[in-house]
C-alpha cells in the first residue's frame, strides 16, 4: 500500500513478521562487528553474566528495523532519517529466540520549511516468544508528503 506522510497518524500501530537467531548467526554477526566474549566464547559466555551466548543489540536492533521496512509500511514515505533516539537493550536475545516487532506512530509533524516532506518518529519494539520486550528504540524519519500537498 502506497502511505506518504498524510496517510499516517499518532497511534497507527505496525506489526512485523517474527526472526528467530540460531547461534550460528549470532556468532557471525558478533565476530564481525561485536567480537565480544558473551557473544562470541560459549565457555566465556557461560560463565558471565548471562549465563550463555547472547545476541548482540545491534544484531537485534538492524533485524527489528529490517523485519518493519521489509513489511513494506515505510516503503514510499521514507526517505532515510536523521537517527535513532532512546535506544535500549532491555532483555538479553539468545539462540532460538523468536522476536517480533511491532512499530508505532509517535508522531507525525510536516516540514514548515520545506513543504514536500515531514518527520515521522516511530517507537519500535521486539519482544521474544515470551511476551518480554528485549529491545525499544525511536528511530525519526524523514517522510516523504504526497505530490502537490502544501
Amino acid at each position: 500500500m502506497t502511505r506518504y506522510l498524510d496517510d499516517f497518524k499518532e497511534g497507527d500501530l505496525f506489526k512485523a513478521p517474527g526472526f528467530t537467531l540460531s547461534e550460528g548467526q549470532i556468532l557471525d554477526f558478533a565476530i564481525t562487528y561485536d567480537p565480544q566474549p558473551f557473544h562470541i566464547d560459549a565457555q566465556a559466555a557461560a560463565e558471565g553474566p548471562y549465563g550463555g551466548i547472547i545476541s548482540s543489540g545491534f544484531q537485534t536492533l538492524a533485524l527489528c528495523f529490517r523485519m518493519v521496512v521489509q513489511s513494506g509500511v515505510f516503503e514510499t514515505v521514507s526517505m532515510g532519517g536523521p537517527g535513532i533516539d532512546e535506544l535500549r537493550f532491555l532483555a538479553p536475545v539468545r539462540p532460538g529466540d523468536t522476536i517480533r516487532t511491532q512499530a508505532e506512530v509517535l508522531s507525525v509533524t510536516p516540514s514548515r520549511s520545506k513543504p514536500d516532506r515531514g518527520i515521522l518518529r516511530i517507537q519500535y519494539r521486539g519482544y521474544n516468544q515470551h511476551g518480554n520486550e528485549v529491545i525499544s528504540f525511536i528511530v525519526v524519519m524523514l517522510g516523504r508528503r504526497k505530490p502537490g500537498v502544501e
